[in-house]
């Protein structure tokens, strides 16, 4: 697989940083400790490096009604500077990506344009998906991820920590800026996009920056935010961030062969909107059947009555019977105790039911619980 390495490399290199393979991306995997970093999220803040993900615009007259047809939501109705999480589908429902769009203020008059976001293992497969489905519209696809870099600073930290490095007269673009919005302003001293999104279940923002910017803003975050608990963190706190969250990780949880109904994402289908979009007939049929409701499996939060925990591919099992598998799991370092995601029989997924998981050769028992395992105190 080819490496590739993001704007930040040698700022992560000299932090002491441990790397590993993340989508053909050469990424942080933790710096010291990822308990330590994980904990610095939940209690004050942690700064990352997402320039694997993808950034592709999607600009023209027919920009709204074309993502509305390429993707599974109703993303023509997003008011501008908002954001909307989505699905872009297969003809047969399954899952290609999930994805954030920004609606951005239009260029031009009687043109419109949006930024997609998906993730870094499928960017390229997205972008190429997106320009294929274009064909018929009014729109030009532009995918900027080789020249993008994108950081995060998320936890209860972050809102103040960015205020140090934009100007008072917009400190109320920061402050007023809604969760899943996004604004331009100038930090550091540059325009750059805000938005305010995340995958670690606490408040935060990420910052749309051109490569060559990218580590002088990293440093100058670190710098600012020492005094605010600020700390560097890589994926494996980002993983145990998003699972206590509750949050789907494509390849993990999502997948060609997974459909929104038995992942819970049944909400962000539109299949209301008058547009026609690839995969609708499907995940139509696919509801009526009630697959992920009555019938199939369905995905579930499982919390451990013990130590030990369950990871990916370990079988679930009730009454000496296999009834699904672990997606994803680990020991929370927030809650102290193991939690894991799950896809299991629909009968056995309501919150109480208690099943079993194999545990390399030994059962242990774990409870289905309610989505999220975490949820900050606002």
């Amino acid at each position: 697989m080819t490496e590739n390495y993001t704007a930040l490399y040698e700022q992560h290199k000299k932090a002491g940083a441990s790397f590993t393979d993340f989508g053909g991306w050469q990424m942080p995997l933790k710096y010291e400790s990822e308990l330590a970093e994980h904990h610095a999220v939940r209690k004050a803040a942690g700064l990352f490096d997402l320039s694997h993900m993808g950034e592709v615009w999607v600009t023209g007259p027919d920009a709204a009604a074309f993502l509305d047809f390429a993707l599974a939501g109703k993303l023509s109705a997003i008011a501008v500077g908002k954001a909307k999480y989505s699905l872009i589908c297969n003809a047969d429902g399954g899952i290609i990506d999930d994805l954030i769009t920004y609606r951005r203020p239009s260029p031009e008059e009687g043109v419109d344009q949006y930024l997609v976001v998906p993730n870094a293992g499928n960017a390229k497969v997205v972008a190429a998906a997106l320009l294929e489905r274009a064909a018929r519209f009014d729109v030009v696809v532009d995918d900027a991820s080789a020249e993008t870099s994108l950081i995060a600073v998320q936890g209860p930290n972050a809102e103040a920590i960015l205020l140090t490095l934009v100007p008072a007269e917009q400190h109320a673009l920061v402050t007023e800026l809604k969760y899943y919005a996004a604004v331009e302003v100038s930090i550091n001293g540059q325009d750059l996009l805000l938005a305010r999104t995340g995958y670690t279940g606490e408040d935060g923002f990420e910052i749309y920056i051109p490569n060559l910017d990218a580590p002088g803003l990293w440093e100058a975050l670190l710098e600012v935010g020492k005094g605010h608990g600020l700390i560097p963190a890589g994926l494996a706190a980002r993983d145990s961030l998003r699972l206590e969250a509750g949050m789907p990780l494509y390849g993990n949880e999502l997948s060609r062969y997974v459909n929104a109904y038995a992942a819970g994402l049944g909400p962000v289908v539109s299949l209301a909107k008058e547009s026609d979009f690839i995969g609708k007939e499907a995940l139509a049929a696919i509801k009526a059947a009630g697959v992920g409701s009555t019938i199939g499996q369905k995905l579930v939060g499982l919390k451990g009555a013990g130590r030990r925990a369950a990871r990916a591919h370990y079988s679930v099992l009730k009454d000496g019977s296999l009834i699904g598998e672990v997606t994803s799991g680990q020991p929370s370092p927030t809650l102290g105790y193991p939690i894991a995601l799950a896809y299991v029989d629909v009968e056995h997924s309501e919150p109480g039911t208690i099943v079993d998981v194999d545990l390399r050769g030994k059962s242990e028992p774990f409870e289905v619980v309610p989505l999220p395992f975490y949820k900050r105190q606002k």
